[in-house]
């Protein structure tokens, strides 16, 4: 592991202004949020600020908010977020080095929205493969060696069996020392056996078993009888 915990602080702020009106963001400022496991992710419903966390984890590490590894820092013409600016890391034992130089950090953050420029920039050339593939290549490519790997919502772009594949990935890299944080709604990709699970939401942070997740609820019973859902949605 990289990273033990992440925190932030700020001397004053606004409750009712973004960022720190996301509950999940005054959880960091109260207790940080610390990471047990080479994996961790968080999940939550939409506007749950979990993408607002991750990023900032990212931008705290040195990485570019609109994705990339760390050699290819701020190619958008966005300045670091209010939160981003904030973050700081205790290390891990296998991190040590890695946060104390700026030049030994290594790393990649994937962003679904802005994921094909990220990645014609790493030269993986998005405009001869699908978007699904473009993820996969970065993942072959990039996912290789020890550093911290952020992730929001990669399953956008992925097929079940190419979330199969990069659950495969996530497993070598971690055995190669990497570390791996990842925003995502897939019951799928949170399925990974000895994964840590935060789950954000008006409670802010808590730590929540596979079973027990509201999604896999969901999609359990959805799976199970769809027309039990859908005959609220469609006439």
């Amino acid at each position: 592991m990289i990273i033990e915990r992440a925190y932030a602080h700020t001397a004053s702020y606004d409750a009712g202004a973004w960022p720190w009106s996301v509950p999940c963001v005054r959880g960091l400022l109260a207790d940080g949020l610390r990471f047990t496991a080479p994996v961790t992710f968080v999940v939550g419903e939409n506007g749950s600020g979990k993408s607002t966390l991750v990023e900032a984890l990212a931008e705290g590490f040195g990485l570019d908010s609109w994705g990339g590894s760390h050699d290819w820092r701020y190619a958008s013409h966005r300045s670091k977020s209010v939160l981003g600016e904030r973050i700081r890391f205790d290390a891990a034992a296998g991190g040590r080095r890695m946060l104390g130089s700026w030049s030994a950090r290594k790393g990649f953050f994937l962003r679904a929205e802005t994921a094909m420029d990220a990645l014609d920039r790493e030269g993986f050339a998005p405009d001869s493969v699908s978007h699904g593939e473009g993820f996969l290549a970065a993942f072959r490519g990039k996912f290789l060696q020890p550093g911290l790997y952020v992730l929001d919502e990669p399953e956008a772009a992925l097929s079940f069996s190419s979330c199969l594949e990069l659950l495969g990935h996530i497993d070598q890299l971690v055995k190669q020392g990497g570390q791996v944080i990842c925003a995502t709604h897939s019951p799928l990709l949170t399925a990974l056996p000895g994964a840590d699970i935060v789950e954000v939401g008006d409670h802010g942070m808590r730590r929540v078993a596979w079973q027990d997740l509201a999604l896999v609820d969901h999609w359990r019973r959805y799976l199970a009888d769809p027309r039990a859902y859908l005959r609220h949605i469609v006439d």
